[in-house]
């Protein structure tokens, strides 16, 4: 039985960097405290930001919807406390520019129960209506892509999906957030895994779990009849597992070709950590208003996984981790592919899987960038099987155009493993990252 858990088969080339998980991967998730004032981006997916619905002085309660999707490219937000609107203004982004956001003064001496939900009977609901509860619970990728959930769970029309795969892979170094969900909640998990099997109309499902989790394959193992229609799988451990189009490969042996979408060949990917907020929430008709995310790292005295509410400034939640020192390097996400943030002040967001800092120390630096030597480590690395090191010869001299039209520069998902595994420390995925953009604005232009 338990050879019957694991799929053989995996992708080509990809690194192994040293995972540091043993730090948060046996703490329970811990619900934060509320910070006295919470900043609700209305754009923290991708689509069009959200329409608000209250005003500066108004009063809300915990879970109450306090900004309307504009579209069906977009989703509501709702309100992470009970508290008062304090003001909708622009503020600062982990991305960078500042975007306009609702800011709710919390009410401390509130309970901040749950008070605004409308139950469904989801049994009862039809593909449809599943697929507009998802999108009124505001619900977006939790696996840190924060594309509308909803907008997946309708596949394009030439494409026919037969089966979902739950990518519950958390390749990153130093993140557990999914790994704790799997283990906590399976029940929630399956529950999901289910709901978006019907309104997709698909039969079968796979989880697919790193071997490093084994313990979270036998939890959700518990929870599967025999001869269930959903299937859970230990893949091996390698980054970058949980890149969708290598997790369909390994688990289904299905390739999607360069350009295409997973419906390509009839798969929907939903992260793990997405599935189970629809779970829990569409039963009682709530929507998305706080995630669990992973601070970790050397920087941090209490590492853990913290149930967060949506709005948190990363301040506040860093400092409840014991961070003290402003001179330590915050990643937000993984470090494989996440950003440093250059502000604390900014908001924790539904996107957002978890926080790494790492200690500043002036004698562990990366050192100078140097030019490329032709090893060819970047080759063996890239699972597109692109040419990195042309790619970056290419950025070095501008050439943007040629990168995209000759050597494929869009199918590169900026994993990081050409940046990991290079000697002379050249930054290539910052380099693809900054042509790509160029690229887009030039389409723009045209």
């Amino acid at each position: 039985m338990l050879n019957a858990l694991f799929a053989r088969g995996t992708f080509k080339h990809g690194v192994h960097p040293q995972d540091f998980k043993e730090l948060t991967c046996h703490l329970s998730i811990r619900r934060l405290p509320f910070a006295e004032r919470l900043i609700v981006p209305l754009s923290q997916h991708t689509g069009k930001p959200s329409i608000p619905l209250v005003k500066p002085g108004q009063e809300v309660v915990r879970g109450e919807p306090i900004a309307e999707a504009d579209g069906f490219f977009s989703v509501p937000q709702h309100a992470p406390a009970t508290g008062r609107v304090e003001g909708i203004r622009l503020m600062p982004s982990a991305r960078g520019p500042k975007t306009e956001s609702i800011i709710l003064q919390v009410y401390g001496g509130s309970t901040q129960q749950e008070l605004y939900e409308y139950a469904h009977d989801v049994e009862a609901m039809s593909p449809d209506e599943i697929v507009q509860a998802v999108q009124d619970a505001g619900m977006v990728g939790l696996g840190g892509a924060a594309f509308p959930t909803h907008v997946k769970m309708k596949p394009p029309p030439e494409h026919t999906v037969d089966t979902l795969v739950a990518n519950g892979c958390e390749c990153e170094p130093y993140l557990t957030c999914d790994h704790r969900i799997m283990l906590e909640q399976p029940r929630k998990l399956i529950r999901g895994i289910r709901l978006v099997m019907r309104a997709i109309g698909v039969e079968s499902a796979v989880i697919g779990v790193e071997d490093n989790k084994m313990d979270a394959v036998r939890a959700i193992q518990a929870q599967l009849e025999p001869n269930d229609s959903v299937r859970v799988r230990a893949v091996p451990t390698k980054y970058p597992q949980g890149a969708e189009k290598m997790l369909i490969q390994s688990v289904l042996g299905r390739k999607v070709a360069p350009g295409q979408l997973p419906s390509s060949v009839g798969v929907s990917v939903f992260n793990v950590g997405t599935l189970a907020q629809i779970g829990e929430l569409l039963p009682h008709g709530r929507g998305v208003i706080e995630r669990v995310v992973t601070v970790s790292g050397p920087g941090v005295e209490k590492p853990g996984n913290y149930l967060v509410p949506v709005g948190t400034p990363v301040r506040f939640l860093l400092e409840h981790a014991g961070y003290t020192d402003e001179a330590n390097k915050v990643i937000l996400g993984g470090p494989m592919m996440g950003m440093t943030v250059s502000a604390l002040d900014v908001p924790v967001t539904k996107a957002m899987s978890g926080m790494v800092v790492q200690e500043h120390d002036p004698d562990l630096h990366q050192g100078p960038t140097r030019p490329c030597i032709r090893c060819g480590y970047c080759l063996d690395a890239c699972p597109m099987h692109l040419n990195p090191s042309m790619l970056g010869m290419l950025a070095a001299s501008s050439d943007y155009q040629t990168m995209a039209t000759d050597y494929h520069l869009n199918d590169c998902f900026e994993c990081g493993c050409c940046s990991y595994v290079c000697p002379s420390n050249i930054p290539l995925v910052q380099y693809f990252r900054v042509a790509k953009s160029v690229n887009r604005d030039l389409a723009a232009q045209a």
